[in-house]
């Protein structure tokens, strides 16, 4: 060991493996910026000694430039998105992956002019180690902006558009097209679909598995009705499809709030469920399992999914090259279908 020790000099991952942190956690300690832990400052500072450590100045350099935080920007328009039960767990799997390598989560909002303009100034000026972006629509201004950004960028969920070279998605089209094929299994044929916005690419992408499935089993896929993956626009559009399909006999909505809304209008209708109508939803969130009856639905791991988007933003801030990421989802079978 000593006689290595001569021979080369000792790297900053080594430093970090041996005092047990990651990389971008020992470059702070390295250079006294904030939010690193006693505990682990004094380990990186036991690593130095024992393989005698020198830094490189232009690493060093670049390295204080790190502010210790990282960005989830939403294209929302309310500030209580962030309390919404999907957001809310992909928040819990963002900061655990986050803590994990001593990294802030900051908390954008970026749908109004002010919003986009405020992330805007954080992509330029590089008031973050990286930035995490979710819930953008087609044609929205921060997708180039990110694609330019001299920092790390990771899409949650893909844009509409060219495809960015780093994403966490979940299988949207595989997840609809299980959920409309069970539907399907249980000798359905006049199935519709509620939509989410399809100015998004998981609305888009959730209406795509419907069709498919649709036409695979021979049956004419209902033209889309759009929601917006709210509970009271899914009663809006439950109630806009009994209009004017009075016989259909199973529901796909793209979400479960979507869906909780279509139950409330069936009921308030009298249409029994499952016997006059199966339902089924996606998300697998608890307004599901709460749900009278309860609701049949597409799980997606969703704190997992916001573990990942994190991870792979560490990554790329420790100068990896991480590969897009697709999770993978799964039927969840209850009373409604």
């Amino acid at each position: 060991m000593a006689m290595d020790a001569t021979r080369r000099q000792s790297t900053l991952d080594e430093v970090a493996e041996l005092a047990g942190v990651s990389r971008s956690v020992a470059s702070r300690a390295l250079n006294n910026a904030p939010h690193v832990s006693r505990a682990k400052r004094e380990a990186v500072e036991r690593a130095v000694r024992q393989l005698g450590y020198v830094p490189n100045p232009t690493a060093r350099a670049l390295a204080t430039r790190h502010t210790g935080a990282a960005a989830l920007v939403v294209a929302g328009e309310d500030p209580s998105i962030f309390a919404d039960p999907f957001f809310a767990q992909v928040i819990v799997g963002a900061s655990a992956a986050l803590e994990e390598a001593d990294l802030h989560l900051m908390l954008c909002l970026a749908a109004s002019d002010r919003g986009r303009g405020r992330v805007e100034r954080l992509l330029r000026a590089k008031g973050a180690d990286g930035v995490m972006l979710m819930a953008l629509r087609e044609g929205d201004p921060l997708a180039p902006m990110a694609e330019q950004a001299k920092m790390p960028v990771v899409f949650g969920g893909r844009p509409v558009g060219p495809v960015p070279r780093w994403y966490v998605d979940v299988d949207n089209v595989g997840g609809a097209r299980e959920a409309t094929e069970y539907l399907v299994s249980r000798g359905r044929t006049r199935v519709a679909m509620i939509c989410g916005r399809l100015d998004t690419e998981a609305g888009r992408a959730r209406y795509r598995g419907y069709r498919d499935a649709m036409l695979a089993a021979g049956l004419d896929p209902f033209p889309p009705r759009e929601g917006d993956f709210t509970e009271s626009s899914g009663a809006a559009a439950m109630a806009a499809l009994l209009a004017e399909h009075p016989d259909l006999d199973g529901v796909f909505a793209a979400n479960d709030n979507m869906g909780a809304g279509a139950l409330r209008t069936l009921r308030a209708a009298g249409r029994l469920v499952p016997a006059d109508v199966c339902v089924v939803g996606f998300d697998d969130l608890a307004v599901a399992e709460l749900a009278d009856p309860p609701l049949t639905t597409v799980h997606q791991p969703i704190s997992a999914f916001g573990r990942e988007m994190a991870r792979m933003l560490v990554a790329l801030v420790n100068g990896q090259d991480p590969t897009p990421l697709i999770l993978p989802t799964r039927l969840v079978v209850r009373s409604s279908a």
